[in-house]
């Protein structure tokens, strides 16, 4: 099959879209100019398949990426914490302790 291909101006392409498209699913190449320079090409549409867990068993990491970094609790806690505060030490803003 012999694929045909038409060049539009960007007028053209706004007054006679319709047509364009048409023309497109019929298997022509369309290409969109603006001054005689291309600019777009209309095509068909491709749909993508999605696959979920398309990487499983792939990727692999430590149970230790999702601990707690002690850089991080220091900086929240102070140089002398060895824990990260619990609710019950928590501060509320009239100076009582949370419950």
């Amino acid at each position: 099959m012999v694929r045909m291909t038409v060049n539009v101006n960007i007028h053209e392409a706004k007054t006679h879209l319709s047509r364009l498209l048409e023309q497109v699913a019929a298997g022509e190449r369309v290409v969109i100019s603006k001054a005689g320079t291309p600019v777009a090409d209309l095509v068909p549409h491709q749909s993508a398949t999605v696959t979920f867990g398309g990487l499983k068993g792939e990727v692999a990491y430590s149970d230790q990426a999702f601990g707690l970094d002690p850089d991080i609790q220091r900086m929240f806690y102070g140089p002398d914490s060895d824990q990260a505060a619990g609710p019950s030490d928590v501060i509320g803003p009239d100076g009582d302790a949370a419950s």
